[in-house]
């Protein structure tokens, strides 16, 4: 089945979408970007291109290769387009379980018979949306990673009525990426997401307790336990929004001990969404970095 796979659709273009797309193109994958606003589609197109400069620049990508990526990608601001040829569609729109069941209702309705469909979602049910779109067998989770260029893990999730054939083409679909493929049964927030989160939730706990600063204690568990970033800057990056959303869904299908601390509810109603916004648990310049 993998063998097939050579043209993957990816629906969304935000951060992770266009981190996708970026992988998918770089391994030679015919690749269709879609989303409904144009400008997002741009705001891809730049970054994707940007990302695969420096790569050339620091000699992690040879120049030919970076332009066969570019050659290789499409962008559409009109869904069908996108998904009609596709072998693989890989749905990265936001973490909203009824946006993405649409989605997938209408991917069905223009996409090949053969097509594989599958979610980027770090914690909503592979289940629900394989059943939405009539193909359960053919669906999986493939949870990816931020930067999706540069991270190398691929949780694949498999639903209810996954089927063998079809984790054995998104698993071969990963390796080509250049990703590790790790498989996890369905359950809420997998096996990253759902460790992640306490992590985070309790860093924030200890935030609001005086324990220590939000810098001190970034900089506790990057050098005392060896974590690549500390919980305030991963929650910087990924957005707070974002983390709220999972944790309240967490919440309500694991426990008191995921309800969100109050302190990241405040920083979401206040707009302090994370780089994204320039004003997280830090505050950041123009160009991303970090302001002191």
């Amino acid at each position: 089945m993998e063998s097939q796979i050579t043209t993957i659709a990816v629906l969304g273009a935000g951060t992770m979408g266009r981190g996708i797309a970026h992988a998918s193109a770089l391994a030679g994958l015919a690749t269709h970007l879609y989303d409904p606003f144009p400008a997002a589609l741009k705001q891809a197109e730049s970054t994707i291109h940007r990302n695969l400069a420096k790569g050339v620049e620091i000699k992690k990508v040879d120049p030919e290769r970076a332009e066969r990526a570019i050659s290789c990608l499409h962008f559409h601001d009109e869904l069908a387009g996108a998904v009609a040829a596709a072998d693989l569609i890989i749905e990265a729109v936001p973490e909203d379980m009824g946006l993405k069941l649409r989605t997938f209702q209408e991917v069905v309705r223009s996409c090949p018979q053969h097509a594989l469909l599958a979610s980027n979602t770090s914690a909503l049910s592979i289940t629900e949306m394989a059943a939405a779109t009539g193909r359960p067998e053919r669906f999986a989770g493939m949870h990816f990673f931020n930067p999706v260029h540069v991270m190398k893990l691929i949780e694949l999730v498999r639903g209810l009525a996954t089927s063998a054939e079809t984790l054995e083409a998104l698993r071969a679909v990963g390796e080509r990426l250049g990703k590790e493929v790790v498989v996890v049964n369905e359950a809420p927030g997998f096996v990253t997401t759902r460790i992640n989160a306490l992590i985070g939730n309790e860093a924030f706990r200890m935030l609001q307790e005086g324990v220590a600063s939000a810098e001190d204690i970034d900089k506790a568990l990057k050098l005392g336990l060896n974590h690549p970033m500390g919980p305030f800057e991963l929650v910087d990056l990924v957005g707070l929004d974002v983390r709220l959303s999972i944790l309240e869904f967490l919440h309500r299908t694991l426990g008191e001990a995921y309800r969100p601390n109050q302190i990241l509810v405040q920083h979401v109603r206040a707009g302090r969404l994370g780089r994204k916004v320039g004003r997280g648990v830090y505050c950041y310049g123009e160009a991303g970095e970090r302001l002191r």
